[in-house]
């Protein structure tokens, strides 16, 4: 994906061939933290499509540095959801599939990649 990045600052997010990127930088053992973080970001800087009828994809990866966060990932897949409900899609009844890991990488950040299912 070779879009522009929207955000300059925790949250970043671009879109491409229906495909909406979004990145937080930063974690939290608070997961209902993320939800306002990412809402204000939408409400303020946020000018891509509008949300969509039909079956998502959604991946959640966590990447972390260290030991693994303390962290229910489930919870934190709620909080995203809800978050960028409204945006990407109507409700997060449309979540078709979903994907939540968490894993080492080289800064701590968590990325959420939605997409459109084919033929929804």
């Amino acid at each position: 994906m070779s879009e522009p990045w929207v955000g300059a600052g925790k949250v970043r997010a671009r879109e491409a061939a229906g495909v909406l990127e979004l990145v937080v930088d930063g974690l939290t053992t608070q997961a209902k933290y993320y939800k306002p973080l990412i809402y204000e970001f939408f409400r303020k800087e946020w000018r891509g499509s509008r949300p969509a009828w039909g079956d998502f994809s959604v991946e959640i990866d966590m990447d972390y540095v260290g030991e693994p966060p303390w962290l229910d990932l489930d919870n934190l897949a709620k909080a995203l959801l809800d978050a960028i409900k409204g945006y990407a899609f109507h409700d997060d009844a449309q979540v078709a599939r979903l994907l939540v890991q968490r894993r080492p990488g080289e800064r701590e950040r968590i990325s959420i990649r939605v997409a459109r299912l084919e033929g929804a």
